[in-house]
């Protein structure tokens, strides 16, 4: 079996999930597609040394947990997609639940000792707290830049923080080893926001982000910086959902700065990643510089196709 196909059957084999059709088939939609955030335990435990296998409950309780995210966001953004108009919200609700202490369960299969073991707990239980506080803080459309980096490293970043410390610990990573590819983890949680983001801006019809109000870091940007075409922008904003208006607004969101910032961010982080990782002690970093460099060649086909120049230093590292 390949690695999915082990954590579904992890998953799977909970007597509680077996006897709850509801349940399986949310963990069977959930999985039928190629997940690599799923990977991420157990290319952390590689980079420590440790066998694969032995991430693989870890990354079962990583999967639980997200679906359970997934299930709640889905609620308190009324999301079209969301099983909660499926099954009702107080099923689904009751589903969340459910996952949430499903990924308890899973990690007693972990093969480490009890040290070891409560430490995945308590990095899995920060993981799920300070991402329900993200959610209930990005449900509140909180204004202003800093806010936005607030709702980020709350919301997003934990789960890819939890996903790599989780996979050290159970590679047998000393604490130093494992807390800084929990580091790592939350900076390229911050990677993936914002490359969500610029994706986001830049799809056809509008993406929600144009009219709930959400802190995407590019339209921030072209509704609070000082330029040329800031009263346009906010008068293409009442007519986003036409092709036309969108597509100018797009346009001034390359023309006045807001791709260019979201750019700058990401290569400071690449930067700094890079940085981080060359001082880690890894036995195979591999496996992170594969991660890292995963990141970026989306970033570069998104600028390719809207028509701004990919800098040097992204084309680099899509390459590594």
């Amino acid at each position: 079996m390949n690695e999915t196909e082990r954590i579904q059957a992890c998953v799977l084999a909970l007597p509680e999930v077996a006897a709850w059709p509801e349940m399986a088939g949310v963990f069977e939609r959930s999985s039928s597609t190629p997940r690599s955030d799923w990977s991420l335990p157990g290319m952390a435990c590689q980079a420590v040394g440790g066998d694969e296998a032995a991430a693989i409950p870890g990354a079962a309780a990583l999967a639980c947990l997200q679906i359970s995210i997934i299930l709640v966001d889905d609620m308190l953004d009324d999301d079209p997609r969301g099983a909660h108009l499926r099954l009702g919200p107080g099923p689904a609700a009751n589903l969340a639940l459910a996952w949430q202490a499903a990924a308890f369960r899973l990690v007693e299969q972990a093969p480490v000792n009890v040290e070891r073991r409560s430490a995945v707990v308590a990095s899995l239980a920060g993981m799920a707290l300070t991402t329900a506080l993200g959610q209930q803080w990005d449900a509140q459309n909180l204004t202003g830049e800093d806010n936005y980096w607030k709702v980020v490293r709350a919301k997003s970043t934990p789960f890819y923080a939890a996903a790599l410390h989780v996979g050290a610990l159970l590679g047998g990573a000393e604490a130093g080893v494992a807390e800084g590819l929990r580091d790592f983890g939350a900076l390229i949680g911050e990677v993936i926001q914002i490359q969500d983001d610029l994706q986001d801006a830049f799809q056809t019809p509008a993406n929600p982000d144009w009219k709930q109000g959400r802190n995407n870091l590019l339209l921030l940007y072209a509704l609070t910086a000082q330029h040329s075409a800031h009263t346009q922008f906010l008068e293409l904003l009442s007519r986003i959902d036409d092709p036309s208006p969108l597509g100018e607004a797009q346009r001034i969101l390359i023309r006045c700065g807001a791709v260019s910032y979201a750019v700058y961010q990401l290569i400071q982080r690449h930067h700094t990643a890079r940085q981080w990782l060359a001082a880690l002690p890894l036995a195979d970093p591999a496996p992170m510089q594969e991660l890292l460099a995963r990141q970026t060649q989306p970033l570069v086909s998104l600028l390719r196709t809207i028509g701004v120049d990919v800098p040097e230093e992204l084309l680099l590292q899509s390459r590594a």
